[in-house]
């Protein structure tokens, strides 16, 4: 099963492509969306929304996990990342609605545990289970991508529970 994982924002999002072979997780694909600041929002959010097309065409998940917002100090930030929350599930459940692709949000404290085993855990620390869970041999870089995978590897630990909780 391919899962992927969403870090959102709106001048970088990072992604995650995770592939899950009976429990065993094995990292695709990761890397940034890209959006110029120069831009106006409305460009901004259409280029996310198309980028985003191009990966769940290319690699088909199953699942698409996406982080949801916790808290930010600075009110201009989560508008603005709200936005591209807004474009990144609406694509999302358009695309899913055609290819049973099933969408899932997961807390950062929800991540943290998930990969690591404490949801207190900082960026170095989920970073290098990243690194050590997908059998990488450097750490995935930049950080938003690195996210990305770790929101991956949350799904991959819940969809088994997630799935058997809706078809029963």
């Amino acid at each position: 099963m391919i899962i992927l994982g969403i870090d959102p924002g709106t001048a970088i999002t990072g992604y995650g492509v995770v592939e899950n072979d009976n429990g065993k997780l094995k990292s695709v694909d990761y890397g940034c969306i890209l959006t110029d600041k120069k831009l106006a929002m409305p460009e901004r959010l259409d280029l996310l929304g198309e980028e985003l097309k191009k990966i769940i065409k290319k690699y088909r998940p199953k699942i698409m996990a996406v982080e949801e917002l916790f808290f930010f100090k600075n009110a201009k930030t989560i508008i603005t990342v709200g936005q591209a929350r807004g474009v990144i599930l609406f694509i999302g459940k358009n695309i899913g609605k055609k290819t049973g692709m099933d969408i899932f949000e997961f807390t950062p404290l929800q991540v943290k545990q998930a990969v690591v085993g404490y949801g207190r855990a900082d960026k170095k620390q989920v970073q290098a289970m990243v690194k050590a869970i997908l059998n990488l041999k450097e750490t995935p870089k930049p950080d938003d991508a690195a996210d990305a995978l770790a929101i991956a590897i949350c799904a991959a630990s819940t969809a088994k529970f997630k799935s058997a909780i809706r078809n029963s």
